[in-house]
């Protein structure tokens, strides 16, 4: 009899897939601030010889599929990722797994996703959902954004798996091939390894464009793109940020937050208080991000006199927000947990 499966509606899609597809597999305790945890999804980088949609390339967590594969890894999970050259290939194998009813992972393009509003539809080819079965022609998708199940016909399907551009799926899919019994003592050392790892992407990368010194890079160039750019393409550059924060992979304000419940749950595994009042500064950290986006937001949309002042402003209030987190980030390094 093939097990039912269950929607899970998350606040970011890759952490919401993997907690998904676990739980399915019979990992009860799972949940997505564990999953984003050990699998050290928070991150911070500005690329600056790249561009996305014509502005400034910001990403706020870890690159895709690394969040899933990172928490599979600590917790001795096998998975199986597939990536296809021919389109023909790619649908027979999904249709192999959806038709014995098993859920698999997909990374997607969200530009043709017919049941995503249109303001939300740009060229973004990192999104994942679960295709956990086919009736009538249409995939039945689970996506952890949504709040209920949807469909996809078969050419909607084709279309969002082969997607073209920056990360281009390639008709990706993956899925646990085998799960061991996890214990206790496994979920501990895999928190203490997702902790490790991000203190070290957040406090220790070099180049100044990563983690905490990222965070001020970006400060200093919008101290200069009023300048440079003009006051509407630098409002235009400011409303990218906001986009990438808020909209694309929950961002900035959603992964502290979602880091800050990591640490609250963390502290069941490792008993420290320090966890505790390192978590309420993560949720600080994440009103200090989502104030900072309203302040972007209002230059964007031309409710600001638009002046130098109004940049500075945000500039920072980003400055603010890196000695938070270098601070909050360094409180957690200083824990000096370790596995055994």
């Amino acid at each position: 009899m093939t097990k039912q499966f269950e929607h899970i509606q998350t606040a970011h899609c890759e952490n919401g897939v993997a907690t998904s597809l676990l739980k399915y597999h019979g990992l009860n305790f799972i949940t997505e601030p564990l999953v984003f945890g050990i699998g050290s999804g928070i991150f911070y980088m500005h690329l600056p010889f790249l561009k996305i949609n014509g502005g400034p390339a910001i990403t706020y967590r870890s690159m895709p599929g690394t969040i899933f594969k990172r928490t599979a890894n600590a917790l001795g999970i096998k998975v199986t990722r597939i990536k296809f050259s021919s389109e023909k290939q790619a649908t027979a194998y999904l249709d192999k797994m959806a038709t014995q009813s098993i859920p698999v992972g997909a990374q997607v393009g969200v530009f043709n996703l017919p049941y995503f509003p249109p303001e939300y539809r740009f060229h973004f080819n990192a999104h994942n959902l679960i295709v956990y079965g086919k009736e009538n022609g249409n995939y039945l998708i689970s996506d952890p954004i949504m709040e209920t199940v949807t469909t996809l016909s078969e050419a909607d399907m084709l279309k969002v798996r082969f997607a073209k551009g920056p990360l281009a799926p390639k008709g990706q899919i993956y899925f646990p091939q085998h799960i061991n019994p996890v214990t206790a003592h496994t979920i501990t050392n895999a928190i203490i390894k997702g902790i490790k790892h991000t203190n070290h992407a957040m406090l220790h990368l070099p180049g100044g464009i990563a983690g905490v010194n990222g965070i001020k890079y970006t400060a200093r160039q919008i101290t200069k793109w009023r300048t440079q750019l003009g006051p509407r393409k630098a409002g235009l550059y400011l409303g990218q940020i906001v986009r990438m924060q808020e909209e694309i992979g929950t961002g900035g304000g959603g992964f502290r937050f979602i880091f800050a419940a990591f640490l609250q749950q963390a502290h069941q595994y490792i008993p420290n208080d320090n966890l505790l009042q390192i978590s309420e500064q993560f949720t600080t950290i994440g009103d200090q991000w989502r104030a900072a986006a309203v302040q972007m937001g209002r230059i964007y949309k031309g409710r600001t006199t638009n002046q130098q002042a109004d940049f500075d402003i945000c500039a920072q209030m980003l400055l603010q927000i890196s000695d938070l987190e270098k601070e909050a980030f360094t409180q957690l390094e200083n824990l000096k947990l370790k596995t055994t």
